[in-house]
């Protein structure tokens, strides 16, 4: 009879925990979806907008999440949700194996793409935005995933770039070939000036930094209006050409030297490759230098600052290479940007888009090339295919990356393995480490008399 009450006093116990805690749930769920979802404007008799509460569509919001929260109290309770012993280990380790083509895969697809959907001007649209921020995204990923260093600012080296390249061939009538690489020295310098105030900066004081770097720069935009025209921005941003063939139809266009129908789509897939091989530079340039010796003082100042310091790493000029090469690439991003659109703004670099790209770092792992490109094409192809929710999509959308990093909290692709390490342990003569020990017990003597 005791081993039956007990059972029933620990059900009634599980009931009472599921039920309190479903309940603090629904109640986190009405604080957060009262003002997003049961409430929206829309536009009086007047002309003004008014407000409309939606009571209905919060109450079934709200009664979801205390329902999946009071079943999975019940079910699951405080248990890991071991999702990995669901797939079978077969499974598992052919998609290990095939993970090694995943890379070659995507780049094969991003370059015939332009192939396949030639007249589908959406598609060529959506891949050189997702392309950009694949590039931002790996020069982001130096700083936060090689570095360790948390920047909330990126966009600023973004609008650095663009602005350099517009001003540039506005006033001095530089082609986009010869503004590229200065746009990203220019965005480059503006990376060295932030990193001097923030060397001794570490975690939420450094990304509190960044931020008001990224503000700061976003309001001398707004309001040196001599140069950078305000709020106004910069129209008439000169476009591209190939080697100084112009995409028109005249006769020293692109299409009349080729002997090609003239077709407005060629521009776009220009463009479109434009920015893949700017990307694919970027990513060679990475892997590159994490095998240099600053790629490994990266690596180590990322695990333990101190413990870098101790092995004699001069920090300083790592920290200031590693925000001088993620801003380059940002200004190449920008600059790119700037031809492209034709017209840009200080509204086209507000914080929104630092943490788009951050989110896309994280998502995909800090440090993983792959999973940085996979995860932006995810995130911007997912925001182009819930738009069809309206409103609902953020919601959504945020929903599933919760759901993500719930699962996968390091990322789609987590890795932190150096980029070099000893494959096998090095044997050490014991000669050598008697005289060591011999050294360091005379020093500590020497040292304490």
């Amino acid at each position: 009879m005791s081993v039956l009450s007990d059972q029933s006093t620990a059900r009634r116990l599980d009931f009472v925990t599921a039920l309190k805690r479903a309940l603090l749930s629904a109640l986190i769920a009405f604080g957060l979806f009262s003002l997003l979802i049961g409430i929206r404007t829309k536009t009086g008799p007047a002309g003004a907008l008014v407000l409309e509460g939606r009571p209905e569509a919060l109450a079934i919001i709200v009664g979801l999440v205390f329902a999946g929260a009071f079943v999975r109290e019940l079910i699951i309770g405080e248990r890991d949700i071991a999702l990995a012993q669901f797939v079978p280990p077969a499974l598992l380790a052919q998609a290990q194996a095939l993970g090694k083509f995943v890379g070659l895969a995507l780049l094969g697809f991003a370059i015939l793409l332009p192939i396949i959907f030639y007249h589908n001007r959406y598609l060529l649209d959506l891949g050189i935005m997702i392309l950009t921020y694949v590039m931002l995204g790996w020069g982001l990923n130096i700083v936060v995933g090689l570095a360790g260093l948390l920047d909330l600012g990126y966009v600023a080296f973004y609008a650095v770039g663009a602005y350099s390249y517009a001003l540039l061939a506005e006033n001095f009538g530089f082609s986009f070939w010869i503004c590229l690489p200065l746009a990203g020295i220019l965005a480059s310098f503006w990376g060295i000036m932030l990193g001097f105030p923030v060397l001794r900066l570490r975690g939420d004081y450094l990304a509190i930094v960044t931020l008001a770097f990224g503000e700061i720069i976003r309001l001398v935009l707004i309001n040196w209006q001599s140069l950078t025209h305000g709020p106004d921005g910069i129209t008439g941003v000169p476009r591209p050409s190939f080697f100084g063939l112009p995409f028109n139809n005249d006769d020293g266009g692109f299409a009349h030297t080729f002997g090609l129908a003239w077709s407005p789509l060629h521009r776009i897939v220009f463009l479109y490759y434009l920015i893949l091989v700017l990307a694919l530079v970027t990513n060679l340039v990475t892997i590159r230098l994490r095998r240099l010796p600053i790629g490994r003082a990266w690596e180590a100042l990322r695990e333990d600052e101190i413990a870098c310091r101790s092995l004699g790493i001069n920090t300083t000029n790592t920290k200031l290479t590693a925000f001088a090469m993620g801003a380059m690439f940002a200004g190449f991003a920008g600059s790119f940007f700037a031809t492209r659109q034709g017209f840009i703004s200080p509204e086209s670099f507000t914080f929104t888009e630092s943490a788009l790209v951050l989110a896309i770092v994280v998502l995909g792992g800090m440090g993983s090339q792959i999973g940085v490109a996979v995860a932006a094409a995810v995130m911007l192809g997912g925001f182009e295919f819930l738009r069809e929710f309206a409103q609902y999509r953020m919601l959504v959308f945020g929903l599933a990356m919760v759901l993500i990093m719930i699962w996968r909290p390091r990322g789609l692709v987590a890795t932190r393995t150096p980029t070099i390490f000893l494959n096998r342990e090095k044997d050490i003569d014991a000669e050598l480490v008697r005289r060591a020990r011999t050294k360091t017990w005379s020093w500590r003597r020497t040292r304490h008399d």
